[in-house]
Parts: C-alpha cells; structure tokens; sequence
C-alpha cells in the first residue's frame, strides 16, 4: 500500500493488491476515505466512493488530485511496471 503524497492530512496512496482495476487513486484523512477513478486521457476524475467525506472533503482531495495529476499518473505507471516484474 504505496503511499505517494502527504498533503494537508490527506494521504494519497494505492493498493498492491487491485490488479485489473484501472488507474486510480485512494485518499484517506481521519476517518474519512475515498477513491476515485482518474481518467487520464480526458484529464478527469470519477468518484468510485467515499466514506465519511464532507461536500468540503471531497472539494479538498479533489483539488490536491487535480494540481498532482500527472505526478499521480507517473506514480501509478510506475507502481504497474513494478508489479508486472
């Protein structure tokens, strides 16, 4: 369970074990958690779900994935190759 940014509480990070899933990123802050689904070509995110997050939570996260995208897609690129050894 990679973690690949820390920012304002928020921890951003993937699973090993999600193996055909397409490119996505988990966050987690407190009791609150979420994932969404990054579509790289359109440059766009898709909530999958979240748990205990507020309108703001989710305004928050949602920013932070957005000013980190291309370093998340580079990130989970990587995290593929590695696994794929």
């Amino acid at each position: 369970m990679p973690t690949i940014l820390m920012i304002l509480g928020w921890r951003l990070f993937f699973y090993a074990n999600e193996r055909n899933e397409p490119a996505h990123i988990h966050c987690r802050k407190g009791d609150c958690e979420c994932k969404y689904w990054l579509d790289i070509e359109n440059y766009e995110l898709s909530e999958a779900y979240s748990y205990n997050c507020s309108p703001r939570d989710k305004r928050e996260v949602k920013k932070i994935i957005y000013q980190h995208f291309d370093y998340i897609v580079s990130e989970w690129d990587k995290f593929q190759e590695e696994r794929n050894e």
